[in-house]
């Protein structure tokens, strides 16, 4: 899978040698997501194990435990045995302990092994992770003392024999097509009597012309051809000859339907999508409606979260309003009553605030935060005719609320008698301020349960 040059340049900034030098882990996994998401780290892993692979590409012990970091730090909500790069663990871990008369490891293609203290720092990276090792730089762990052994590891290389156990033998027959030259002469990534020097020209080429392009070299491995035996003849009079028919021209027929299930729910569910980004046909509306009324427990399958609801609260309050009245059972309804409290306020969102309070109970504290809120943004809009609506609708809305007795008026009379003097010349406002000194001059009523 190719990288394109702005992934390629993003990762090696990563991985550059002074920023592996002085920046934590921590940081570094903060840089790293900020450039790739999560689609792309198989293809970014896959690169970050072929610089891992050839050392001239990743010189500095800085940057090979970093990009080895990285490589958990993708996958660090799944378990280990999960990650497709957790063979690559095994290998340090567990490094080859055979070589060649050259003094090479027999698997040259294969990542130079690690140091005690990165291999302590790995193996407790992948089985007990802390939140310190995340605030450390890798060159704090290489030079860390080494007062333990590496953790156990045992039951993830089990967990991977068996994985490995049921691919086909021809899976694991394929080598790369690159590999490092094991020959430690001076080559043309060194600079001109500087040994050891990289040259970042070559190496930036280099790099460019294996990760990147319409297929670069990286993709291509060595695998031994698969040969069948041709089926044998049977030398019969009645033997059947193979036949490859011929056809002329093939118009292939897409089944649209294909895969998708005819149940009302997978509709009901098709038709949320939709109706989170565009306003649905009103008999669509209605049909939504009607198979929340029919079936309560669907609404946990129609993919309402609370991040989605401001969008359904703006476009389709009605259904909303349904959906969190199924919700009031949930144990998330706090968390979808403080994203309601917290939206940006609209004549909707008021809408459906003012529902909920003549149907259900709510708690008084949302109901005087999502006021508090009302109040905040009529005095901080700074266009004068959207100050002058807002403060309406919200009059409007603070009259119903304590018409209906669904808040205590002494909860909040201080507050919207401030508002009320700071907008009097509003008429709703005043309106709404000669219904706070009437309900003054008795006792406040209390909200009635009975209307909710």
């Amino acid at each position: 899978m190719a990288l394109p040059v702005k992934e390629l340049a993003s990762l090696l900034s990563v991985l550059s040698e002074d920023a592996t030098q002085t920046q934590t882990f921590e940081a570094l996994s903060t840089s790293f997501h900020h450039y790739f998401s999560k689609q792309d780290h198989f293809k970014v892993g896959s690169a970050i194990v072929l610089l891992l692979q050839n050392r001239d590409l990743l010189p500095h012990p800085t940057q090979k435990l970093a990009a080895i970091y990285l490589l958990y730090d993708m996958y660090k909500t799944d378990n280990v045995s999960v990650n497709p790069f957790a063979p690559v663990f095994i290998h340090l871990l567990n490094p080859p302990t055979e070589k060649s008369e050259s003094g090479q490891y027999d698997l040259h293609w294969a990542i130079s092994p690690i140091s005690q203290s990165e291999r302590v720092f790995l193996s407790q990276l992948i089985t007990s992770p802390t939140k310190d090792m995340h605030k450390k730089n890798p060159t704090q762990v290489l030079q860390m003392e080494v007062t333990s052994q590496p953790c156990d590891i045992s039951g993830l290389q089990v967990n991977l024999v068996e994985k490995q156990s049921e691919l086909p033998h021809l899976s694991k027959s394929a080598i790369p097509c690159v590999v490092p030259d094991p020959d430690n002469k001076p080559t043309s990534f060194e600079q001109f009597n500087k040994p050891g020097m990289i040259n970042p020209d070559v190496q930036r080429q280099t790099l460019e012309k294996l990760l990147t392009g319409t297929k670069p070299p990286v993709e291509n491995a060595m695998k031994p051809e698969f040969i069948r035996l041709a089926p044998p003849l049977h030398y019969a009079e009645d033997e059947l000859v193979w036949m490859n028919p011929c056809m002329g021209e093939v118009d292939v027929i897409w089944d649209a339907t294909m895969g998708l299930s005819s149940s009302t729910g997978s509709k009901v569910r098709r038709l949320m999508v939709e109706a989170f980004r565009t306003q649905l046909q009103p008999s669509q509306q209605q049909f939504i409606l009607d198979e929340l009324e029919k079936d309560p427990k669907l609404v946990y399958q129609i993919g309402l979260t609370p991040a989605k609801l401001p969008d359904l609260v703006e476009r389709h309050p009605l259904i909303a309003i349904e959906a969190l009245l199924k919700l009031m059972v949930s144990s998330q309804i706090t968390d979808y009553f403080s994203v309601l409290v917290n939206m940006e306020m609209s004549l909707h969102s008021m809408e459906v605030v003012n529902r909920l309070t003549t149907q259900v109970e709510l708690p008084p504290e949302f109901i005087h935060l999502y006021i508090s809120n009302c109040i905040s943004t009529c005095e901080t809009i700074q266009d004068k005719y959207m100050q002058n609506r807002l403060v309406r609708l919200v009059c409007v809305f603070l009259q119903s609320l304590i018409r209906n007795r669904t808040i205590d008026v002494r909860d909040i009379f201080i507050e919207v008698q401030a508002f009320c003097i700071e907008f009097s010349r509003i008429r709703e406002a005043a309106a709404l301020f000669r219904l706070l000194k009437s309900l003054d001059s008795n006792d406040p009523p209390q909200p009635n349960s009975n209307s909710r």
